[in-house]
Parts: C-alpha cells; sequence; structure tokens
C-alpha cells in the first residue's frame, strides 16, 4: 500500500523560520460572531488572513528569489514539483560536496540532501552558523547531473557563517540553472533511499520567487 509522508513544517503564529525575518501573523478577517449580520439563523463563516513572507515554514525558492529577470512562482512548471521520482543522499560533514551525489542517477529527479538538521526546528541552534549546507562544487555536481528540484532539512542550502562572506553559491548555481529550492525539510528519515515520488507545489502568485509548501513524498 502506498503511503503519503509529510515532510514539511507547521506554519505557527509567531514563530520564527529564519532569523531576522518577520514571524507570520494570523488573525480573522471576518469572525464567526460577525458573519452572523449577513447570514440566516444559525448560518455562520470565518474567513482568516496570514501576513507573513514568502522565506516561512517550508518553502520553495524560483529562479526570480536570486535573479532579477529570473522566472517567478506564475511561471514554475508543475514538472519541476510535482510527482518528481525522489532520491534521499546523506550529508557527510557540514559542507555537502559533490562527493556526496558521486556514481547516483539523479536525472530527472527530486535530490533530498538528509542532514538530520530539522532536529533543531525552532530553536536557537536551528538558525545559528554550523548548520549543513550544500557547496558551490556540490551544486554544480548536481546541475550536471540533471538534478530537477534540489531540497535540504536545514535553514539554509547554503553556509550563512561570518565566513561565508554573504555569498550564497549554492542558490546562484541551482536558480541560475532553473532548478528549484526547498528548505526547511523534516522528516527526512521517514523516506527510502529511493522508490518514492515527491511533492511542493507553491500558490501560483506572479511577482514572487518564493512561497511555502507543502512538502510530501508518495512512497
Amino acid at each position: 500500500m502506498a503511503r503519503l509522508i509529510d515532510v514539511s513544517h507547521q506554519i505557527v503564529a509567531g514563530m520564527t523560520t529564519y532569523p531576522g525575518l518577520p514571524a507570520p501573523v494570523v488573525e480573522d478577517h471576518l469572525s464567526f460572531e460577525e458573519s452572523r449580520e449577513d447570514y440566516a439563523s444559525g448560518t455562520e463563516f470565518q474567513i482568516r488572513r496570514i501576513s507573513m513572507v514568502g522565506n516561512t515554514g517550508t518553502y520553495l525558492d524560483t529562479p526570480s528569489h536570486r535573479y532579477r529577470d529570473g522566472s517567478d512562482l506564475a511561471d514554475l512548471p508543475l514538472e519541476k514539483v510535482a510527482a518528481l521520482p525522489g532520491r534521499v543522499v546523506d550529508a557527510v560533514g557540514r559542507g555537502v560536496g559533490p562527493e556526496a551525489f558521486r556514481g547516483l542517477d539523479l536525472a530527472g529527479r527530486a535530490v533530498l540532501i538528509r542532514t538530520g538538521w530539522d532536529r533543531h526546528w525552532r530553536t536557537e541552534a536551528y538558525g545559528g552558523p554550523d548548520h549543513p549546507f550544500l557547496t558551490e562544487d556540490g551544486a554544480k555536481a548536481l546541475v550536471d547531473a540533471g538534478a530537477t528540484l534540489v531540497g535540504i532539512d536545514s535553514v539554509n542550502i547554503d553556509d550563512t557563517s561570518p565566513d561565508s562572506g554573504g555569498a550564497r553559491p549554492a542558490h546562484s548555481v541551482l536558480l541560475a540553472a532553473g532548478i528549484p529550492v526547498v528548505e526547511h525539510l523534516c522528516l527526512l528519515h521517514q523516506l527510502p533511499e529511493e522508490g518514492f515520488q515527491f511533492f511542493a507545489v507553491p500558490v501560483k502568485v506572479r511577482g514572487m520567487g518564493t512561497m511555502p509548501v507543502r512538502a510530501f513524498a508518495l512512497v
């Protein structure tokens, strides 16, 4: 029997996803009580609104996140984010380089880098400088291997430590190649190395480069 495994975080009002970015605000636009004025007796509705940056929870990056002339969410083909054959690759060390992908058939696949860093979610350690990341050479190896999508269960696919100098080579390489990036995945330990399909579909918004997704695997 096929199983669905959710590998995305909940979005909760007030939570921090990435240090320095604002937390989401979830509130009523129309409460149940207020709606009673507009409907028949016993009939009520609630409409809620959320205010958040696109980089909230488990989210997907498109090229326009990094490049001014890059394609955005509205341009994103479903073939790049839905029903992709998946491959989990375990991180070895803090910086994941090309050796992690050597000898693997990754063409047309969603490559999910499993670091286990999601165990620190919503703690100070999660956004700290010691998180695992994909190196520039590792990103180039994934482009050369023909990966369709790349995901990671860490706070950023790039090194964000002071030593990085603010460079973001993994984002730059992957998004220049039109490869979507999914960050802040979780529970990848529940997935097999292969033999599953991966889905991470965002809302189709023109003019936005990032958006939360409900990422899941069909195993």
